[in-house]
This record gives C-alpha cells, sequence and structure tokens, in this order.
C-alpha cells in the first residue's frame, strides 16, 4: 500500500530542478557577460574608426605648412592604414595602434614650429576633434577592460569555472595601452 509519492523520488527530482536551472541561469549570464564585451568592443571600434577618418585631414592640414616633414607624414599614413587593416584580437590592435599614435604625437608636436599652423582654424579644430576622440576612446576603453575583467573573475572563480570549462567560455583579451603611451598621455589640442 502506497500512500503517495516517494518522498525521496521528490527530493531527487527537486534536486535535478534546482542543478540544472543553476546550469542554465550561470550559461546565461556568461552569454550576456560576452555580448556586453562585445557590444563595448564595438564602441572602442567606432571610435578607432572615428580617429582614422580624423588623420587624413590633420595630415594634409600639416602638409600645407610644413612640406618638408614628409618623413613624418608618410609614416603616419602608414600607421594609420596599418592600424585600420588590423582586425585582430584586442591585444593584437593595441600593438597595432602604438606606432600610430607615436605618430600622432609628432606630427602634434610639428605643429608647435608653424606658427601659421597653429593658428590655422582648421588645424585647431582637428586637434580639438583629435582630443574628442581619444577622451571618448579612453572611456570606452575602460568600459570595455571593467566589462572584461568582471567576466574573466567569472571564468577563473569556483564555482563558474566549473561551467566555463564545461562550456569553453574562455578568458577575454584587455585592450591595453603599452606603457609608454599610457604615461604619456592622449594628444593634447595646443589651444593656449
Amino acid at each position: 500500500m502506497t500512500n503517495g509519492p516517494d518522498p525521496i523520488l521528490i527530493a531527487a527530482i527537486a534536486a535535478v530542478v534546482v542543478v540544472v536551472a543553476a546550469i542554465a541561469l550561470s550559461y546565461n549570464r556568461f552569454i550576456r557577460q560576452r555580448q556586453l564585451i562585445r557590444n563595448s568592443w564595438s564602441t572602442i571600434d567606432t571610435e578607432l574608426r572615428r580617429r582614422y577618418d580624423l588623420i587624413p585631414n590633420l595630415v594634409e592640414t600639416v602638409k600645407g605648412y610644413a612640406a618638408h616633414e614628409k618623413d613624418l607624414l608618410e609614416r603616419v599614413t602608414a600607421a594609420r592604414s596599418a592600424a585600420l587593416a588590423s582586425t585582430g584580437r584586442p591585444g593584437e590592435q593595441a600593438a597595432a595602434e602604438r606606432p600610430l599614435v607615436d605618430g600622432l604625437r609628432g606630427l602634434l608636436a610639428v605643429a608647435e614650429s608653424y606658427p601659421g599652423l597653429k593658428a590655422s582654424a582648421h588645424f585647431l579644430e582637428l586637434q580639438r576633434e583629435l582630443a574628442n576622440t581619444e577622451d571618448r576612446l579612453a572611456a570606452a576603453r575602460r568600459f570595455y577592460n571593467n566589462n572584461v575583467r568582471d567576466y574573466n573573475r567569472r571564468v577563473q572563480s569556483f564555482p563558474s569555472m566549473i561551467m566555463a570549462r564545461i562550456f569553453s567560455f574562455g578568458e577575454e583579451d584587455y585592450f591595453e595601452v603599452e606603457e609608454a603611451l599610457r604615461s604619456a598621455g592622449a594628444p593634447r589640442a595646443g589651444l593656449s
């Protein structure tokens, strides 16, 4: 004679349901975090493209005043092309950005030698746009790296690391600027 469902069976079914729900929630959280990283990377990509679009105008403006700086202008143009062509992981993109940022610094430093260029309204506007873009890029980079940090922490922490390994969620790369660039800061508009 049975008086109803077996309590052991009910407990086992409840345990299975709880485990399956925990797995589903953890998996979905990994998916949400990965999407957030991809979305924040697209913001960085947008700002990088904006920077790339400003560079030809800046080069042409400087060329009009400092034609004998041909080597520098060519290096900036080549660095822009290389950075634009880089579509790799964030670490690879950061490496491609280094020569470009160094070239931009050199280009803006050249302006100091040319009073007519420093006074050019077009050049000043391009400098402002570039400085604005660099600020937005820095903010996007911080947002991206924070998302990567949170995600990587979950990938490395117990018990979520078990889920990460089961479903092949690996660590994501940070978008880091090398120390020499970080200490030098973003290109500044000389508006004094």
